[in-house]
């Protein structure tokens, strides 16, 4: 008999349900499901697939509250988030039903003369999919879309923490007409030996992480063993620079965006703030009013804005981080406490005075705690940024367009919101660079990422 994990709501600490613990028999036996369908799949016709990705985003817009309400209760952000995560979670599911029918190959004559050179693109096979607990639903559909679209069947682990969204939505690819065995869903706890069994198989020829660098290493090393192609999006430590030239309205606009958006649990959330010692002041006040102005509390409540993290262990992570950086000096302009209404809530948190070597600037935070550094110099504040292990996003406000372009070429990372606090989207390749990851997910490129190339050489 199979053990039960449960599911708790991060506003009481109670639990909510439960799922059953898929025993490494059981995540094999998902494996062998993949396999089996994968045949049968792949030959199915670009347009058919597309057309069940596109019900699929039918089907989670005209649900969208109730899956909203299922991430809430299960994740802790506030109502009008988890509404926001679900649409732009379906969107994957409507960009690849449009990029299924545009895998693209090549046909030409050798520069020779001697033969012809014929590229195509085929499905790597069984792709294993494994998604955080900060974006249960966006980080599965971004995984699934493109790989149903490029012909791949799945496994798709999801958090233990946050079971119950990919269950839905492994329902809704279902009642959309996946047939049985293409997408498969297993929850682990402990995750660890579950994956690594399925790595061995020798069945999943692809491997999609979300997470942690430091599980995204191991898992690197487990894939190497039987060359498994990887994609992997992990850490971030994003720096948020404000230049003395920015429209401070414009910036806090963005700062709150980039630094408070799913509660500040998310691999893009700004950290680090760098901002010039001319308009520190000024962004200072503003940013830490309206900070201090959010209401922590259940994220069903309508009046909050600012939901619980995940976990209590979350909690006290984002607890030692800010006691650390103030016993090294930091002072607290706001917040700076964690709460038990609700149970795993979180003061949102502004630190002034911080060094621009402490350590909390070097590790990604994953809660609602913006940490502000003052500059002068464009060089050394751009040393500063790129002085990390990550390279995921950074933000620039300026008015100066050279400047603000000088300044995203300059930083080490994948991507760059200039006078903008958001990135993602759908359409557009996400990623980073360094310790932040390979390759890309969304756009083309994510299609590409479950595509693998064959050349034939032919006279004919």
């Amino acid at each position: 008999m199979s053990s039960k994990i449960e599911v708790l709501n991060p506003a009481t600490g109670l639990a909510i349900g439960t799922v059953d613990n898929a025993s490494i028999a059981d995540c094999l036996h998902a494996v062998d499901m993949a396999h089996d369908a994968f045949v049968s799949w792949k030959n199915t016709a670009p347009r058919v697939r597309a057309e069940i990705l596109r019900k699929a985003f039918d089907i989670m817009i005209a649900e969208q509250e109730e899956l909203a309400r299922t991430i809430t209760l299960e994740m802790g952000k506030v109502l009008s988030d988890a509404r926001a995560e679900v649409a732009y979670a379906a969107e994957f599911f409507r960009w690849f039903s449009e990029e299924a029918v545009r895998i693209d190959g090549d046909y030409r004559r050798a520069p020779s003369g001697s033969n012809w050179l014929l590229v195509s693109r085929q499905p790597v096979g069984v792709a294993l999919l494994a998604t955080p607990w900060n974006f249960p639903a966006a980080m599965a559909t971004r995984k699934i879309g493109p790989a149903l679209a490029a012909g791949c069947t799945v496994v798709l682990k999801p958090a233990h923490d946050t079971p119950l969204t990919a269950l839905a939505i492994a329902d809704i690819l279902r009642r959309a007409g996946v047939p049985n065995g293409v997408v498969n869903v297993v929850v682990a706890d402990p995750p660890g030996p579950a994956v690594e069994a399925m790595l061995n198989s020798g069945k999943v020829r692809k491997l999609s992480f979300t997470g942690s660098t430091r599980v995204g290493s191991l898992l690197l090393a487990q894939a190497a063993q039987r060359v498994i192609n990887c994609s992997m999006e992990l850490g971030g430590n994003a720096p948020l620079i404000v230049c003395a030239d920015a429209d401070i309205d414009v910036a806090v606009d963005g700062a709150m965006l980039a630094k408070m958006r799913n509660g500040g649990a998310a691999c893009t959330a700004a950290n680090r703030f760098y901002v010039h010692d001319q308009v520190l002041s000024e962004f200072t006040d503003k940013f830490t009013a309206r900070m201090a102005a959010l209401q922590l509390g259940d994220g069903l409540d309508p009046s909050t804005t600012l939901g619980p993290l995940v976990s209590r262990a979350q909690q006290q992570r984002v607890a030692d981080a800010v006691a650390g950086a103030v016993s090294r000096g930091a002072k607290v302009l706001c917040g700076g406490s964690a709460s038990t209404e609700p149970a795993f809530g979180y003061q949102a948190t502004v630190l002034a005075e911080v060094s621009p070597h402490d350590e909390i600037l070097q590790d990604e935070i994953f809660g609602p705690v913006a940490a502000l550094v003052s500059y002068s110099d464009e060089q050394e504040m751009l040393s500063l940024a790129n002085n990390v292990e990550h390279g995921l996003v950074g933000y620039v406000f300026t008015r100066d367009a050279s400047r603000g372009m000088r300044i995203a070429e300059a930083l080490e990372t994948g991507m760059v919101g200039f006078n903008r606090g958001l990135v993602s989207d759908p359409s557009a390749p996400f990623g980073g660079v360094k310790a932040s990851g390979i390759g890309r997910e969304g756009g083309h490129d994510g299609l590409l990422a479950f595509l693998e190339t064959k050349y034939v050489a032919g006279n004919w």
